[in-house]
């Protein structure tokens, strides 16, 4: 079994970096998608917007070089969990925890290397 997510798109809003009572770093943003239409359909492409957390050294990366707009290529597993709103009401996410993040477009020749926790090459 294997469970690895390969996403390209621009961040939604610049990284929300936090600190969790243990002591480390999260950072949480959205990327969103483009689902380019089909040969022959009119109107705009859709979007996606796809939840990314990242943990520990490449939270503080990316929230340190991640900025609203950019271009990102995000690798990781594609987490699906459930947890408890304001009301008391059940919601379910899906969001992919990044192992590896790479800046994309002109800003990425001045940011800092991705952070990896494998191998797999972009």
């Amino acid at each position: 079994m294997y469970n690895k997510a390969f996403i390209i798109g621009n961040l939604t809003r610049d990284p929300d970096v936090r600190c969790t009572p243990s002591g480390i770093n999260v950072a949480r943003f959205t990327v969103a998608v483009n689902r380019p239409k089909k040969k022959g359909e009119a109107g705009k492409d859709d979007v996606d917007y796809i939840p990314v957390t990242a943990w520990r050294r490449l939270a503080e990366i990316c929230g340190e070089y991640l900025k609203k707009g950019q271009s990102v290529a995000i690798v990781g597993p594609l987490q699906v969990r459930s947890y408890k709103d304001k009301t008391g009401e059940t919601r379910i996410i899906a969001e992919i925890v990044a192992d590896q993040m790479q800046m994309l477009g002109k800003k990425a020749n001045t940011a800092a290397p991705a952070e990896t926790s494998d191998d797999v090459p972009f």
